[in-house]
């Protein structure tokens, strides 16, 4: 079943067309990679989902229009957003951070069992706390960003550039919570990663953008099989 979709969707920039008309769909309990070079129109979608970027087309969520909405409406029925560079408030703490994460929220007794959720897939913020977030390495800022999210509880997360900046290791570690996030809460995940290899691994499905428009869509597995595939697009 269908947790969102796309259908023609424009966006622009003042007088610069951004996307050309992009439509996608994403199963419900699926992850779904986002690929494509820089520019090709990848970070303007999430901000379309989310209503950062006005746009002409229809845009779904669970079957309920959201083109257009306000970011904070859209937020509360479910679509969490990571962005790009983190978006981490680096003059608080980790906790604070994580309390903004739930500031939609109005059960304190069920945001406290959250933050030991939290605890779950990060266990070294629980020693960190009352940490400045600024003071954190990239790839704590990273898992900091999508803890927030969490906190959120939300039925789609959407995830931009999550391995950017960080070194293999960090990387390899940040996706493998993805996919127990997914697996274990059964989050529908959408990430714009510029690593095609690594994202491809994790997703079931992708699209690949091209100057604002879907170039190459289907099965993660098979586009990471295809040479032209990733010869045309992907860059290895």
């Amino acid at each position: 079943m269908a947790l969102l979709e796309l259908q023609d969707v424009v966006a622009s920039y003042g007088s610069r067309r951004a996307l050309h008309g992009v439509s996608l769909i994403v199963e419900e309990g699926s992850i779904v990679a986002m690929l494509g070079a820089n520019g090709a129109g990848k970070t303007t979608t999430l901000r379309a989902i989310t209503g950062l970027v006005k746009v002409q087309g229809a845009i779904r969520f669970d079957g309920r229009s959201i083109a257009g909405r306000p970011t904070e409406e859209i937020a509360r029925l479910g679509i969490a957003h990571v962005p790009e560079g983190r978006g981490t408030m680096s003059q608080l703490s980790v906790l604070e951070n994580l309390q903004m994460g739930a500031c939609l929220r109005r059960d304190p007794k069920a945001v406290r069992q959250d933050i030991d959720r939290v605890y779950g897939y990060f266990p070294w913020m629980k020693s960190r706390l009352e940490q400045p977030a600024a003071l954190l390495s990239g790839g704590e800022q990273q898992m900091l960003a999508i803890a927030r999210a969490m906190m959120m509880r939300p039925r789609l997360l959407l995830l931009d550039e999550p391995s950017l900046g960080l070194a293999p290791i960090v990387v390899r570690g940040i996706f493998k919570i993805i996919e127990t996030i997914n697996s274990e809460q059964g989050v529908t995940i959408m990430l714009v990663e510029q690593n095609a290899r690594i994202a491809l691994k994790s997703a079931d499905s992708a699209y690949v953008l091209e100057v604002g428009a879907v170039a190459v869509s289907g099965l993660a597995r098979e586009l990471a099989r295809d040479e032209s595939v990733r010869k045309s697009y992907l860059g290895y």
